[in-house]
Parts: C-alpha cells; structure tokens; sequence
C-alpha cells in the first residue's frame, strides 16, 4: 500500500476538500443499500488524511487540533459514515504518542505513512457501563500475552490493519493492546445493523488467545494519572462529525427546496425559495450551523492552547468544558437540521428513493455517543461551582 505523505495543516484541508465530492458521490446509494465503503476509504488512505497527526519526528505533518476537526467536518458533507471510521484511528495515535513503546510508535507510524489504518476493539455491551472493561490480558510463561474477550461497537476493525483493543491486565490495570488485524484468534464480524451510519461496520471483535508481544501493549492508565485531552480529543473527532452532518444536510435542503419544491399556493410567488417564511427557516437555521461551528473551531483551539504549554488541570478543563459545549450545539444542530429538511422540502421530499431520511437517521444513531446530558452536567457543575471535569476518556 502507497499514499501521500502530506506536510502540513494546509495540504490536509486541501486534500480533504478534494475528497468530498468524491465521498458524496455515492453516498446515498451506499447507505440504502449498505454497501460498505472499501473504495472510499483506499482513497481516504491514499490522500495521506489518515497519517495527518504522525508525530513529526515519525515523518507526519502532526497537524492541529483545529486542523483535523476540519478535515473530519468536511468529510462528514461528504459521507458522515466514513468519517467516522477513522474517529477511533486519530484516538489512538495520541495513545500510541503518549504510551507506546518505541518500536510500537516506529512500527504503526510507519504504517500509517504508508496509508494503512487502525480500527478500534473497546466497547462491551454485555457489561454494567462503558467502563466496566472485562476483555483480558493474561501474562504468557514464555513471554507476552494472551487476549481474549469480545467487544461490539468495533467501528473501523472491519477495515482496519491494526485493531487496538481495551483490555485489562492481571492488576485490572487498563491498557491497549494493539493487535495485527490478521492475528490468529482474531474474529471481525460485520453484524452492525443501526438505522443510521449504516456503513461503518460498527460490529463485534472476538479475541480468543491472540498472542501480543510485550512491546505491543500501552498502559493506558497512565494516560488518566494526570492532566490529559485523550477525551477531549476523541470528542472533538466526534463533535466535527456532527457539524458536517448538520452542514451537508442543510446543503442538501437548499438543493432541494430551489429545485423541487413547489410554492406554497398563498404566497403568490413563483419560487419556494422567494417564500419569506422559508427564507427565515433557512435563517434559523443557517444560524444553528454557524453556532455549532464557532463552538467547534473554539474547542479545537482550546485543546491546541493546552497542547503548546505544560498540561495542568485548569488547561485542560477549559479544552474538555469547551469541547463539551461543541458537542451538545453539534449534535443539536445534526438532529434539528436533519429533521427539518422535511419541514422545508414538503411532501415530495418524503419519497422514500430520494433517502433524504439518511441524514436524520445518521444524526440520531451517531449522536447517541456518550449522552449530552453529562456534557451539560459537567458544564454546569463548572459554571456553578467550579467544578473542574473528571479525568476519563469522554469528556
């Protein structure tokens, strides 16, 4: 496998515009017919997008936080479902740069230039809660260790090269295990059947005795001993997701009401699109976008103020509170934005072979990653009483 090695902030959101249109092309008729998006995604890899934040001394552009939420922004107007597959890819490289080994860092950067790609193995559904990890690392005689369990919601294994895996060692300790996605044991199941973001094959990894070299293991906890943005990070990928689905969405109402939508009899005027009350519907909602984004763009810079100094606690509170912000007026927007494409459209745009319903159902499903009601918890824990956001990997 070959890609670009891209160079800096600015030839990643070049490549990304560049990829849009061809994300979009099919996107409507791989979603009615869940057709997986293998072709998208080699191209994803050849761009070089998905090495953007290989540290520069590995050869990557290591570009800002700014920089890939608007890389993931654009891709969501193209297709919300493949840029969600790398959402756990760019998480952990930031684990890889914080605990990997150094031959693990050199292996996968190395991969990664040359376009392959990392998946994830980390959430459990048949546990208490996100945090109750019961996937095992169990220490081989002769060295290593042998992983067993099965994870759900593996979004990008099915495409991946390497699939990081949360797992717990013998001291229930948390790590990641970072495993060859051709490793003997290793079971990739595409049985994900959400009504939205239906082709990101976000389904079920079983891991029975798959071997893993010392040197391929992460002590992940360490991550959460200090002040870190392992979360914040992971949830502006997300909050960007959400902003490209509210902004193709309203794109596609605009499209839809200029050219399909018939005026409404009483307003006497030839065009839906001269209809004042259409006019100040897009208005409203133009403005949700823009709020969304500006909070977005906010977040992203948060994260990059904290990530030029020495971490402290109040730093990195103020990227998780402002990331927090991000990803409630996103997932907002997404939601009202994709709804209201009906709203404007009229009847017609009910048709069900038009799929107008994609960007709703993608919104709803991709939302429901880690509820907005503690986004707004710990914003208002803050605002009221200063309470900074606990350490952990969602906030």
């Amino acid at each position: 496998m070959s890609a670009v090695v891209i160079g800096s902030d600015a030839e990643a959101l070049e490549a990304a515009r560049r990829l849009v249109p061809v994300l979009a092309a099919g996107a409507s008729q791989r979603d009615a017919e869940r057709e997986l998006p293998w072709t998208e995604l080699e191209a994803a890899s050849a761009s070089g997008l998905l090495a953007i934040t290989v540290p520069a001394e590995y050869g990557g552009a290591e570009v800002s936080a700014e920089t890939l939420a608007e890389v993931i922004r654009l891709l969501a107007i193209g297709d919300p479902n493949v840029a969600q597959i790398p959402q756990s890819h760019f998480a952990y490289v930031n684990v890889l740069k914080r605990q990997g080994s150094a031959e693990l860092r050199k292996l996968v950067f190395t991969d990664l230039l040359a376009g392959r790609r990392l998946g994830n193995a980390q959430s459990e559904a048949k546990t208490r809660h996100l945090q109750d990890i019961r996937t095992r690392l169990v220490r081989e005689p002769g060295g290593g260790f042998r992983l067993d369990g099965e994870k759900q919601y593996s979004t990008g294994a099915l495409f991946a090269d390497w699939i990081p895996v949360l797992a717990r060692g013998e001291d229930d300790k948390l790590n990641v295990a970072f495993v060859a996605a051709d490793s003997a044991g290793v079971q990739v199941i595409d049985d994900w059947n959400g009504v939205g973001q239906r082709t990101t094959a976000s389904g079920t990894v079983k891991l029975t005795g798959v071997l893993v070299p010392d040197s391929h293991v992460a002590p992940h906890h360490l991550t959460f001993e200090g002040p870190q943005l392992h979360g914040a990070y992971a949830q502006l990928i997300h909050a960007a997701i959400d902003a490209g689905i509210a902004a193709g969405a309203l794109a596609e109402a605009a499209e839809f009401v200029r050219t399909k939508t018939r005026p409404w009899f009483e307003s006497g005027l030839e065009s839906a699109a001269e209809e004042p009350l259409l006019i100040q519907r897009f208005g409203e909602l133009d403005l949700q976008r823009r709020s969304a984004e500006a909070l977005l763009v906010a977040a992203a810079r948060a994260i990059d103020a904290a990530q030029r100094a020495e971490l402290t606690d109040e730093s990195v509170a103020a990227a998780s509170l402002a990331v927090a912000a991000a990803k409630v007026a996103t997932g907002r927007a997404a939601v009202e934005i994709s709804s209201a494409i009906f709203e404007v459209g009229g009847t017609r745009s009910a048709l069900a072979p038009l799929n107008l319903d994609r960007h709703w159902r993608n919104a709803r499903t991709h939302t429901l990653h880690d509820p907005e009601r503690w986004k707004l918890q710990h914003l208002g824990r803050h605002a009221l009483n200063g309470t900074l956001p606990p350490r952990h990997g969602v906030i």
